[in-house]
């Protein structure tokens, strides 16, 4: 299997990429800042007014590089992708398991199983880590519950519905505790919820984010494995959806987007004046504020 290297973040306005013998050049007025040997790369993901050259679009097709067009404020809008790769067989096999509702089942249940545990884990880190802040029993309470729907959702026979319910329950009870988690800056970053497109407040500005990043480098993990990431088991096909890519990530999402949002915040790397208000309600990080997300965010992919 292909083993996933380095995602190139373009965030500064008005650069162009353009290609240079085996390398991609950024330039920003007209100026070389950055020279990177292909090779290294997995993905390139541009923000806002960023374009690249269509040499450097063929050429990233050609060597299975994935780039990602987004807004300024990390909303996704275009991907390029060259020729599907992978074994034919592989992809007929994944359709073929994903049209029976007992196999997608089974499937859905070891994904969400998995994402239950990383998020018990996330609260026992805690309660290790912070015995002194936690007094009132709510997080062990949580992770009680989690347990409990680990127990459940590992049941014999279960509709997908029925995993669905159980796992959107243990997804509130988590959320319902993750404000606890929040040590420092507690009046710059307050979490009351998930809410989303757009995010209302700073914590879930940062969970979006990641969310977003994540889904980029899953995607790209499928697709060089050679499936198809639009045909998920738990996520059903809906057109545009990437479904199995959402499937994958569910995994992933506590111990790399949610610790690292609580690193960022609890250690101070990130803070109120790296996040503006737009239209009254909708939060967006900064330029400088998504720079210091993604320095940490590559960092976070090569921890073991």
């Amino acid at each position: 299997m292909k083993k996933l290297l380095n995602t190139l973040f373009v965030t500064t306005q008005g650069s162009y990429l353009s290609k240079e013998g085996e390398a991609i050049a950024v330039k920003v007025e007209k100026e070389i800042k950055l020279r990177i040997p292909i090779h290294t790369l997995s993905g390139i993901v541009c923000f806002g007014n960023v374009s690249m050259s269509p040499f450097l679009m063929g050429f990233c097709a050609e060597k299975d590089v994935a780039v990602c067009f987004m807004t300024q404020y990390g909303r996704f809008l275009a991907r390029i992708k060259g020729p599907v790769s992978g074994n034919v067989l592989v992809r007929r096999e994944q359709y073929r398991r994903a049209d029976k509702e007992d196999i997608s089942s089974r499937i859905a249940a070891a994904i969400l199983s998995a994402k239950i545990s990383n998020c018990r884990r996330v609260l026992q880190r805690f309660l290790r880590d912070h015995k002194d802040k936690t007094e009132d029993g709510r997080i062990q309470k949580a992770v009680n519950h989690l347990e409990r729907s680990m127990r459940d959702i590992s049941g014999p026979l279960l509709t997908l519905n029925r995993i669905r319910g159980i796992e959107g329950d243990a997804a509130a009870g988590y959320f319902h505790v993750f404000d606890s988690l929040i040590t420092a800056q507690k009046k710059e970053f307050s979490f009351t919820g998930r809410n989303r497109r757009p995010p209302r407040d700073e914590v879930n500005c940062l969970l979006s984010f990641l969310y977003t990043l994540l889904m980029h480098d899953v995607r790209s993990a499928l697709e060089s494995a050679g499936l198809d990431p639009g045909v998920g088991f738990l996520h059903r096909d809906r057109p545009g959806r990437a479904g199995l890519a959402l499937d994958m990530m569910e995994e992933f999402r506590p111990l790399i987007a949610d610790r690292l949002t609580l690193t960022l915040i609890n250690l101070g790397q990130v803070n109120k004046n790296d996040f503006f208000k737009k239209d009254s309600t909708a939060v967006y990080m900064t330029d400088e504020g998504r720079k210091k997300v993604l320095v940490a965010y590559q960092k976070r992919k090569q921890d073991q």
